[in-house]
């Protein structure tokens, strides 16, 4: 007697790889494509391969994602210790003999030219929950303290290459995570109070305080002058107030439905500096206008809620705190480039998720989603 074997379908055999794959977190990053891509086309086209690259990118990005999804949150937790040891490691070469650009070392040269810090946006997270999963159940002040010093030393190692806007993203990153371990609030309110005191005097005394010859104690001139021209960009129009000035000329001249697709001016007669990285927030509110801008952040607040909700349903400290921590990745992210190209934050480099031009963020971001895919994935696996 003969046995015949049916032959499993396509899905039968796709499917252990699409189990718990987050269907709304999907979508939204979907849509968070699409309009880069159209605001990509319409920014980079005429600026060499941008657009070409920038697909290639995305897919690159998307292939890091579910790949990722695929790796238990517990394997993930082994990698934490080595990640991070070696992203620290990688920082204190650039500091000994890293490569500079622009004034700036922030490069290490290993048969092609990397950026270390890059490496501890997802490190940091990580390297954090992982401590915090240790310590479950015993908790104690110290805990915090050895959280806060690991914390330091990359954050610290970044800002003195100098590269404001990756330290502000790992600071981020690291902060969430000790503030969702438990950290209480008579700890995190009075450093809150301090910053929102010392924002009011200096809008109040900004001409005292940014006047010529006047130096602050702990910034660089550099840092002092971002601040001033934030405050005042009309101080140096032609000069380091003019991206401020033309991104929010940008954002005004596309009124309520924008200049329609193709059709911004200041984009495309080269106003706007930076158009495809840093800026290009500036050049899609040209041609969309209020209501693109409000579907586009529409777009990210769904995405970072989404971020949390699988972070409150995760099922162990470790995937709960790292969930959180790329939710705040995610906001940071798109608040702060959002905030510089409008004039309502100093400018500094921090890219706008799936629409700013550039590999190695893409390939960061791609790394957050397959985590928090990973995470939903096994939150279902548990409930199943």
């Amino acid at each position: 007697m003969t046995l015949a074997f049916e032959r499993p379908s396509l899905w039968h055999r796709l499917s252990p790889w699409l189990v718990g794959f987050d269907g709304p977190l999907a979508f939204s990053v979907f849509v968070l494509a699409c309009a880069g891509l159209l605001v990509m086309y319409s920014s980079g086209h005429d600026h060499g391969t941008r657009f070409e690259d920038h697909g290639r990118n995305m897919l690159l990005a998307g292939f890091i994602m579910f790949t990722v999804a695929q790796i238990a949150p517990q394997r993930l937790m082994a990698l934490a210790v080595p990640l991070y040891s070696v992203g620290l490691m990688l920082l204190i070469a650039v500091a000994v003999f890293g490569v500079t650009k622009k004034g700036a070392r922030r490069w290490l040269n290993v048969g092609m030219v990397i950026q270390p810090s890059e490496i501890l946006k997802i490190a940091m997270p990580l390297m954090l929950a992982w401590w915090f999963q240790k310590r479950e159940g015993q908790l104690r002040p110290l805990d915090f303290l050895v959280a806060a010093v690991l914390l330091a030393m990359p954050v610290g190692l970044i800002m003195k290459q100098p590269d404001l806007g990756t330290a502000l993203l790992v600071l981020a990153a690291g902060l969430s995570v000790i503030f969702f371990a438990g950290l209480s609030w008579k700890l995190v309110a009075p450093p809150l109070v301090l910053g929102l005191v010392g924002i009011t005097l200096l809008v109040l005394f900004e001409p005292e305080l940014c006047a010529e010859g006047v130096r602050w104690p702990g910034l660089r001139e550099y840092q002092q002058q971002r601040i001033c021209t934030l405050l005042d960009p009309t101080r140096d129009p032609l000069g380091k107030g003019f991206h401020i000035i033309q991104g929010m000329i940008a954002i005004g001249s596309g009124g309520f439905w924008g200049k329609g697709f193709m059709q911004g001016t200041q984009t495309h007669l080269e106003f706007i500096p930076e158009r495809t990285t840093d800026f290009i927030f500036a050049a899609f509110s040209e041609e969309f206008g209020l209501v693109g801008n409000l579907l586009l952040i529409m777009a990210f607040v769904f995405l970072v809620l989404r971020a949390l909700a699988i972070a409150l349903e995760a099922p162990t400290v470790f995937s709960r705190l790292l969930a959180a921590a790329m939710a705040m990745i995610f906001f940071c992210y798109a608040f702060v480039n959002m905030g510089m190209v409008s004039g309502i934050l100093p400018v500094v480099g921090v890219p706008l998720p799936f629409m700013s031009y550039g590999g190695t963020a893409m390939v960061t971001l791609g790394l957050g989603l397959g985590i928090l895919m990973s995470i939903a994935k096994s939150k279902r696996l548990v409930q199943s």
